[in-house]
């Protein structure tokens, strides 16, 4: 089996941590670099009950998307429940790996992946500069209409399910799509010419001018759920370095739902 030195290593040369922005918090969590490690567990958040689900598979690595403590902390106390999660990984041998915006601008980084769950043909990046975003194609034209209920019924069930913004009934060929949050990208996404966009976190004032200035149309899905694919791309990745290995590792993702929002109600009545 390897030691956890070992495969953190193989991670970073997947996911540097130097193509990481300055603001993120990636790399190791905890965990002993000489532990053995013989199950891993991937998910997209490091909260509670993905922790209580490692200890419950055996798992002694989870590798994680979003990061723990992502603006630092002055302590990892019990009492506070990012420091419950320390605790319970630590009391059982586990370690926490975090690939957060290492893993966005990775090739294959997070955007093939969705691209992937999508069914797309991926033609090149959103953001070439720092590799951000993918461009696709569709395997034949679409409505707007039509490619959101592709993504309603590819990625991961939400309470939010997809929003979307545009003439339902427009033509779509090209798309662009970036995992997570994305209403940030909407100059590049003009740029690139596409008929639609595919992200997270769309806030009212951005989708606004958007749709002002152009027939784009826009495809909202919950964050976690644009991610997860990730999940199971990054999760082969290491099943082949494994295997390359001769490390025969076990290797799980999970399907756990972390997305924090619990149910969605249409509201019949009409604006006071």
């Amino acid at each position: 089996m390897p030691r956890l030195s070992e495969v953190i290593a193989e991670l970073d040369a997947l996911w540097p941590p130097e193509r990481a922005e300055s603001w993120d918090a990636v790399g190791t969590v905890c965990g002993d670099p000489d532990a053995e490690v013989t199950r891993v567990l991937f998910a997209v958040d490091p909260v509670q009950d993905i922790a209580d689900e490692a200890i419950a598979l055996g798992a002694d690595l989870i590798v994680t998307h979003h990061p723990l403590y992502l603006r630092g902390t002055t302590t990892v106390a019990a009492g506070h429940f990012k420091g419950r999660v320390v605790h319970t990984l630590i009391k059982h041998d586990i370690a926490l790996h975090v690939a957060h915006t290492n893993a966005d601008t990775a090739d294959p980084g997070v955007s093939d992946a969705l691209a992937g769950a999508l069914d797309l043909r991926v033609t090149g990046p959103l953001v070439p500069e720092n590799n951000l975003g993918r461009i696709c194609e569709l395997d034949r034209p679409e409505t707007l209409a039509e490619f959101a209920a592709r993504a309603a019924k590819r990625l991961p069930a939400t309470a939010q399910g997809i929003r979307v913004a545009g003439d339902p009934g427009m033509t779509v060929r090209r798309v662009a799509v970036s995992g997570g949050s994305g209403d940030g990208l909407f100059g590049a996404v003009r740029a690139a010419g596409v008929d639609a966009f595919l992200t997270a976190d769309l806030r009212h004032h951005p989708v606004s001018e958007a749709t002002q200035q152009s027939p784009l149309g826009l495809v909202d899905a919950a964050h976690w759920a644009t991610e997860w694919p990730w999940c199971e791309q990054a999760a082969a990745q290491l099943d082949e370095i494994s295997d390359r290995h001769g490390w025969d590792l076990r290797v799980h993702v999970s399907k756990t739902v972390t997305d924090p929002w619990s149910s969605h109600h249409t509201s019949p009545g009409a604006p006071n």
